[in-house]
């Protein structure tokens, strides 16, 4: 089990590859909420980066593609 500022930090690398490459795969996007899942808690830190990431994608900033 990922302690809680552990699987934040690797939420946060998933998010910034996807920033970076302005994509999301169906996969990836499912790895980022099983992740964030994993501890069966969503911490503060954890709910701030996928709210930030649901914002890029309805935005647009981040696409989701398929696989």
């Amino acid at each position: 089990m990922a302690k809680s500022g552990e699987s934040g930090g690797r939420l946060a690398e998933m998010i910034k590859k996807a920033i970076e490459d302005g994509k999301l795969s169906n996969s990836e996007y499912d790895r980022i909420m099983a992740l964030a899942d994993a501890d069966l808690h969503i911490d503060a830190q954890e709910r701030n980066l996928l709210k930030q990431l649901q914002e890029m994608l309805s935005n647009k900033t981040i696409v989701r593609v398929p696989d």
